[in-house]
């Protein structure tokens, strides 16, 4: 940069009085157009649907407005999506309106957006479609010349999935509504419900981190727990019919639900990140070994893809049992590419820096929200059965889960815990909050369930 350049830079920078302009100063036009945005649709949505809200549900709604603001300050990307999902799902409630103005549920099957596009469900299999094809062209850029082109593609098809994802659920809340006011709830009541949430949100925060340090190759990792995710969902549906939705039972007819919830899938998302970018740092540090217990990540990724059908074709019996055979083919598939490519897998990825400053960063998120969640949990058990804490089985493993990540934490800040140690611990952890989430609800019993396996 030469002299006049710098001098121009530190100009507009100080905006001529020799201070940094403040925040609501370097807002541009669209920053504040995307501000009245986000206060119309919150104003509009009170003035429509105020009459079915509680004094709590009132109070979110008005803390939504500044915190979706902030976010689309903080992350330009988020605006458009915004405007898009909010334009989509309002599609969606004008199209299942009637002309004698009443909704229509059945309308889901006869209009052609709403069928094929937009209802809930549609817009769900979508998501679940494009999380896959996201995947693959991930995968195809880590061994093709076209990398960065296919990595690209990936990246966008992943807006997309993510975009169809919140049109599913905004409208799926309405269609809850819609079936009875005793029966609509925020869609995070259920297994399948918060599978979707995982999905969205463990792929929007990726999205951030690719954006953040300019880097695509990340993302044929992350993405393979977002499609292993989705690979469970349908499965879900299939074999429990999951989709169709049902009343919210006793105990989560609260509103803390719509705050805990959320909360929890963000540290569960981001702990999932985590985990596979320490999956990526082990691989980049094995390419170049021949040992076979050095090749062990590899080996523990087959053994839990592998293990994985077992587990979940005996707990639904014989019935899905072709689509676990075929989920262990393509495992096996996996494992395989990457064993034959980890040196080209290798060479594709970020620096060991990048992948353990990202993988620091998630679990630093991650903790905060989970955090957040647990305590919010707490006041909500107080609520619903009279008491904060009452070791069953979900609150005693979501402990361990916190335990584990705050122990992580306070060695990488306390004693600089970096590289090997810190990429095992962090798959470990999520082996650990794999077993919190499904595990209990299905090998215990207890309080806490968002649906049966």
């Amino acid at each position: 940069m030469n002299t006049a350049t710098a001098s121009r830079t530190i100009e507009l920078k100080n905006n001529g009085s020799g201070q940094t302009p403040g925040y609501f100063a370097r807002r541009n036009v669209w920053d504040w157009l995307f501000a009245a945005l986000v206060v119309l649709g919150a104003s509009w949505a009170f003035a429509q649907y105020s009459g079915s809200m509680d004094g709590y549900e009132k109070g979110i709604l008005l803390g939504s407005v500044p915190s979706l603001i902030w976010l689309g300050w903080f992350w330009r990307p988020l605006r458009a999506l915004s405007v898009v999902v909010a334009a989509l799902a309002l599609l969606a409630i004008w199209l299942y309106q009637t002309p004698a103005g009443t909704a229509d549920l059945g309308r889901a099957e006869q209009v052609f957006m709403l069928k094929y596009f937009i209802s809930s469900q549609s817009a769900i299999l979508w998501m679940s479609m494009l999380f896959f094809m996201s995947t693959a062209f991930y995968w195809v850029g880590m061994f093709t010349r076209a990398g960065q082109t296919f990595e690209l593609l990936g990246s966008r098809l992943a807006w997309v999935a993510v975009t169809l994802a919140l049109v599913g659920t905004m409208v799926r809340w309405y269609e809850s509504h819609q079936i009875g006011p005793d029966i609509g709830h925020i869609p995070v009541s259920n297994l399948y419900e918060v599978f979707v949430l995982f999905c969205w949100m463990t792929a929007a925060f990726y999205l951030y981190y690719e954006d953040q340090y300019k880097t695509r190759s990340m993302g044929a990792f992350v993405m393979l727990v977002v499609s292993a995710a989705v690979g469970f969902l349908l499965w879900y549906t299939v074999i429990r019919e999951a989709h169709a939705i049902q009343p919210l039972v006793p105990a989560l007819q609260s509103w803390w639900m719509k705050l805990h919830v959320p909360a929890n899938f963000i540290g569960y998302g981001t702990f999932a990140i985590a985990a596979m970018l320490a999956f990526a740092y082990l691989i980049k540090q094995s390419a170049s070994e021949t040992r076979w217990y050095k090749l062990a990540p590899l080996w523990l990724l087959g053994l839990v893809l592998c293990f994985e059908p077992i587990v979940f074709r005996q707990s639904a019996g014989e019935k899905g049992g072709s689509y676990w055979f075929v989920y262990f083919g393509i495992s096996v598939l996996i494992v395989g590419t990457i064993m034959f490519g980890r040196r080209r897998i290798a060479e594709r990825l970020p620096s060991f820096e990048v992948l353990d400053d990202v993988m620091y960063k998630a679990i630093a998120v991650g903790f905060a929200f989970f955090t957040i969640a647990t305590v919010l949990g707490a006041l909500w058990a107080a609520e619903a059965w009279g008491g904060y804490w009452s070791w069953d089985p979900k609150e005693t493993w979501a402990l361990i889960v916190w335990l584990n990540y705050a122990a992580w934490l306070h060695m990488r800040l306390m004693k600089g815990l970096r590289g090997t140690v810190a990429a095992w611990w962090a798959l470990v952890g999520l082996a650990v909050t794999t077993f919190a989430f499904l595990g209990v609800n299905m090998f215990l019993s207890g309080l806490h369930s968002y649906g049966e396996l």
